[in-house]
């Protein structure tokens, strides 16, 4: 399946320049979404996964059904004051900004063997902060996982030690 057409690009989103690609046109689709969680979940089916790690918004939304599909927990690295119970937070930069992260004290157990998903890898500003909270806990970080990739923007430079998948490259 061509999930490329699946996924609307809108141009100076959230700001001029930037080319914003927008998965709720495949999310509303069932079998394009289907098809995208199956997908992105056998990349990482073999790796022996304890936990499914995804950024707030839009990791969320392929994370948690890759976790499903898997049959493993899900834990959410969130926005700041979005968590209830004690938090790491770590601050990081994006194509267009900064921003932080924060990721519950009691999510990860050393050793817990660690996928983070996202929707879309860019810069890699947003996944490092995540991986630095999964690290800083003792997790393992095993594969990270991309619906869409931006070549251009180079992000898998920042993550040139973990293994790296994407479906969609742009």
């Amino acid at each position: 399946m061509d999930l490329e057409k699946y996924i609307r690009v809108i141009e100076d989103f959230p700001v001029k320049g930037i080319s914003f690609k927008d998965v709720t046109t495949l999310l509303k689709d069932g079998e394009a979404f289907k098809y995208a969680i199956k997908h992105m979940a056998d990349k990482i089916r073999n790796e022996k996964i304890d936990l499914v790690v995804g950024p707030e918004a839009r990791g969320f939304l392929f994370g948690a059904p890759i976790a499903y599909e898997l049959g493993v927990g899900f834990v959410p690295v969130r926005k700041p004051g979005k968590l209830p119970g004690e938090t790491m937070k770590y601050e990081y930069h994006l194509e267009y900004g900064s921003d932080s992260l924060e990721i519950h004290k009691d999510a990860i157990k050393p050793g817990d063997r660690i996928a983070v998903i996202d929707d879309l890898l860019a810069t890699g500003g947003t996944i490092l902060s995540a991986v630095k909270l999964i690290e800083s806990l003792g997790g393992i970080v095993v594969h990270i996982g991309f619906l869409i990739e931006l070549e251009e923007l180079m992000g898998r430079k920042s993550l040139s030690e973990y293994n790296i998948s994407s479906i969609i490259k742009y």
